[in-house]
């Protein structure tokens, strides 16, 4: 069986076509039964994620080119051609490509951890609806050992690459457990939530979402155990908060220096970390210059951000290592596994001729034959048997001049030809 991977990403496609052909979760078992009903498709898996469909078969026959276009088809893109935007991995490279996507190697954010986690569900899918078989099977778990053996053995996920994620490290990094801290989130966007799961994800005990939109705030705030104020209200309550991280669209800014001074006074001088990340700025540049405030903004961020960037290509190119060898094992594997029918095949035809000639041989015994008379003809007569096809192959190769033949012969039974033709 032969293993294709195809699909596209955001390095290949733009998101107006992406969006057109994911799978929603829902639809996923269905359009699998669909693809291993196409001409040549045994096994079948499909990873559908914002930024990439990817589909992983198994060929019993042929290149993968009922699935393309059943993948098209499916998708109704009439004359929309995805070829410019599809690739196409076989093989070794088909393997390359899932270690490499369940790794974080061929993510956006290079090392991001979620992906694995995605890998993870499309195998559960696919396993459940019966269209993983033993070779994707057996890829997907070699896959999850090699993208844990990355992550454990390389730095590839240890730094933060992500506005939120940094901001959130830089704040353990301040006050390490974050389970006795409280923190307010200004604004309510795709940064601020990804910061208050981050936050969550670190233990943390409390948290404030303020927006000008207060139904926003809490509906965010509701989905990580939070309150919801109005951006009006945060002075009451800035005192309260050890973490302060901002991101509006705001024209102006909503900390003022004079609400960060009362809350400073108010908290007795302990501690407050604060990372604007807006552009233009939330917190009022002065804020920065007050005692016991740790101000960040998105600049100090992206520093940060590249620094880490750097450390996770070096890493990624450890990883690369890591991949190579571990391909070739399960490229191994799958050799070795087309020529299990063949080795089955030989055992139960040299299994059949020893029992044969055994039966033979007890029924001398019986017959008053002398044991070594007996030992002689069983010996002799399983030689001969063993050897007559092998002998005869051999024979007609060199007759016809097959000197491949005999060669190959030579190295898979282990013997080299005498010097004389004669002996």
């Amino acid at each position: 069986m032969d293993l294709f991977a195809f699909g596209i990403n955001h390095t290949t496609a733009p998101i107006d076509v992406r969006e057109r052909v994911g799978f929603a979760p829902e639809h996923v078992p269905g359009a699998l039964q669909q693809l291993v009903d196409c001409n040549g498709v045994a096994e079948a898996a499909i990873l559908s994620t914002c930024n990439r469909t990817d589909l992983y078969c198994g060929l019993r026959s042929g290149s993968g080119e009922h699935a393309i276009e059943w993948f098209h088809d499916y998708h109704n893109l009439g004359g929309i051609d995805l070829r410019p935007y599809i690739y196409m991995h076989r093989a070794d490279g088909a393997v390359r490509h899932m270690i490499r996507v369940a790794s974080g190697l061929d993510s956006l954010i290079l090392g991001e951890p979620q992906i694995l986690g995605q890998v993870k569900d499309a195998y559960r899918t696919a396993h459940k609806t019966g269209t993983v078989g033993r070779v994707l099977g057996r890829l997907f778990q070699h896959t999850f050992s090699v993208a844990k053996q990355v992550r454990t053995d390389t730095a590839i996920g240890s730094n933060p690459v992500s506005v939120a994620f940094a901001a959130v490290t830089l704040a353990r990094q301040i006050f390490g457990d974050l389970s006795a801290h409280t923190a307010l989130l200004v604004g309510a966007g795709e940064t601020i939530e990804l910061a208050a799961r981050h936050l969550k994800k670190n233990g943390l005990s409390r948290l404030i979402v303020a927006n000008r939109t207060v139904e926003k705030a809490r509906k965010l705030a509701h989905e990580y155990g939070g309150f919801a104020i109005s951006l009006d209200e945060i002075p009451q309550h800035l005192a309260e908060a050890d973490i302060v991280i901002s991101s509006t669209g705001a024209q102006h800014p909503v900390v003022l220096a004079e609400h960060a001074r009362a809350a400073i006074e108010a908290r007795r001088h302990r501690p407050v970390f604060m990372v604007d990340i807006a552009v233009p700025r939330d917190i009022e540049a002065q804020v920065g210059d007050l005692d016991d405030v740790y101000l960040y903004t998105v600049d100090d961020l992206q520093n940060v951000i590249q620094d880490n960037l750097r450390s996770r290509e070096q890493a990624a190119r450890q990883a690369e290592v890591i991949i190579d060898t571990q391909v070739h094992e399960l490229m191994s594997w799958l050799s070795t596994r087309d020529a299990v029918p063949l080795i089955r095949a030989l055992r139960r035809g040299a299994e059949r001729s020893r029992d044969e000639v055994l039966e033979k041989a007890m029924l001398q015994l019986a017959n008053g034959r002398s044991a070594e008379e007996t030992m002689n003809f069983l010996a002799n007569t399983l030689t001969n048997k063993l050897i007559h096809h092998p002998t005869t192959a051999l024979r007609s190769a060199g007759a016809q001049g097959q000197d491949d033949i005999l060669a190959a012969a030579g190295q898979l039974l282990g013997i080299a030809p005498t010097d004389s033709a004669d002996d």
